[in-house]
């Protein structure tokens, strides 16, 4: 298509109206411009076309022959971008958030929980993605992204859910018949830590635990560490969020709190785009995490 031949889309849309409405102030009202740019955009394309295609008749106007068959084939011509349009953002509205969560957080804080927003929320269809790598929610497709961090990643509205503390967690077991309040009464024990979780490993470097002295297992996944963790194999850092519930309920024991300003789970969205079901589920998620 050579679009050099075709005129203002602009022009022709206001064209399109005058025609139909036969009245350039009912064109201008239909598309929320002023009577001077409907005439503007009709002159233009007389101009274009050296023909006359709108000409006054009594208090209205009356379209020539040459403007008939324009202004049909443009009704055709935006009726078939028109049902493109709404088939489009009909499929769009019926398909299912994507929703991107590390395993971590999908396995112990989100699924324990995700059953009330399903009860609430039944027209809400969500596709839970987890997953450890670096997603670009724009061209990876999705509609919203939850990772840990500082929240100051480019081009996207991040809004904090969860705070940035730290738990030092074990089972019950493992540190039965021990006094245990701080972090150098269980150096002794072993320790697991997620292999690329570096900066939880400088956090506990901070407070004077140097890791060549323990022994510490690495594990490919935070879920496997949890695991691990639960099934008295050794001391984890975990972020609260994800072991509180455990806590809570007797499956791991609190041995002291490690605080990290601006850290946490985000929220993250473009924000550019809104889909059906995304303001629903973000603020039953602040509610949940509130």
């Amino acid at each position: 298509m050579d679009w050099t031949r075709i005129p203002s889309l602009a022009a022709l849309r206001a064209f399109e109206a005058a025609a139909r409405c036969q009245s350039f102030s009912k064109a201008a009202r239909e598309l929320n411009v002023t009577h001077a740019a409907i005439a503007h955009h009709v002159r233009s394309l007389e101009a274009e076309f050296s023909e006359n295609l709108i000409v006054r008749q009594g208090r209205g106007v009356a379209v020539t022959p040459t403007g008939l068959q324009l202004a049909e084939s443009l009704q055709s011509g935006f009726s078939i971008i028109a049902n493109g349009v709404e088939k489009l953002r009909s499929q769009s509205e019926d398909r299912p958030l994507n929703i991107s969560v590390t395993p971590a957080f999908a396995t112990n804080w989100l699924m324990p929980r995700i059953g009330e927003f399903w009860a609430k929320h039944p027209e809400v269809s969500l596709n839970i993605n987890p997953s450890i790598s670096l997603v670009d929610i724009r061209k990876d497709g999705f509609d919203l992204a939850i990772r840990y961090g500082d929240g100051g990643w480019p081009n996207v509205k991040s809004e904090l859910l969860t705070d940035g503390d730290f738990w030092v967690v074990s089972h019950p077991d493992l540190v039965q018949g021990r006094t245990v309040t701080c972090l150098p009464d269980v150096v002794g024990l072993p320790w697991l830590m997620e292999s690329h979780m570096v900066e939880r490993k400088a956090i506990v470097e901070r407070e004077g635990i140097d890791f060549q002295q323990i022994k510490l297992t690495l594990l490919n996944t935070n879920g496997l560490v949890l695991s691990a963790v639960t099934a008295g194999l050794g001391i984890s850092v975990q972020p609260k969020s994800l072991v509180e519930r455990e806590v809570e309920a007797g499956g791991l024991i609190k041995i002291c709190e490690l605080n990290q300003e601006n850290l946490g789970y985000y929220m993250v969205v473009l924000p550019d785009r809104q889909p059906k079901g995304l303001r629903a589920f973000q603020s039953w998620l602040r509610a949940k995490a509130s």
